[in-house]
């Protein structure tokens, strides 16, 4: 299996699994502010759909700058959701993610990737895999803070937990 694609995989497999964890406890728990890099868990799980649906616009060749302003909707709107609507919204993201894999006969073919914050760069549809991976586990351990600061444990969703699970 491509290595890329299998992290993406790991990234969808822990996204559900912290979802499953946050459906246990208190409705309140995704709403209740704290102190991290986003007031509150919902707005944090928020960002990592929202840069998940900006990406896979990029995936499909929208550039950049388009798709930022497409996801920042999109994230606004989920600030809301309950996890029953993170979840089925996540299902729904996640494949589109599959589809566009599915259709993809090289994940190490290069496009052009214009950030309007960094430039240009010939990048592999695998970097960006990897990177849409490492960004939501980045942002999972925030949640996983802030599910401690209000007195819940999280979901344990480290990558040799999937290895043996997936």
């Amino acid at each position: 299996m491509n290595h890329a694609k299998n992290m993406y995989q790991y990234h969808v497999w822990a996204n559900k699994a912290l979802l499953e964890r946050i459906k246990e406890l208190p409705s309140n728990v995704l709403y209740e502010e704290v102190h991290s890099s986003y007031p509150t868990i919902a707005q944090t799980f928020g960002h990592i759909c929202g840069a998940d649906a900006m990406w896979l616009q990029v995936l499909k060749g929208i550039d950049m700058q388009e798709a930022v302003e497409g996801s920042a909707a999109y994230a606004e709107r989920t600030h809301l959701y309950s996890a029953d609507e993170f979840a089925a919204s996540y299902d729904e993201l996640a494949s589109q993610f599959e589809e566009w894999m599915n259709s993809q006969t090289d994940l190490e073919q290069k496009m052009n990737l214009h950030n309007p914050w960094l430039g240009s760069r010939e990048t592999a549809y695998s970097e960006i895999l990897f990177h849409i991976a490492n960004h939501g586990t980045y942002h999972r351990g925030s949640i996983t803070t802030m599910l401690r600061q209000q007195g819940y444990a999280s979901a344990m969703s480290d990558l040799v937990l999937y290895w043996y699970q997936g």
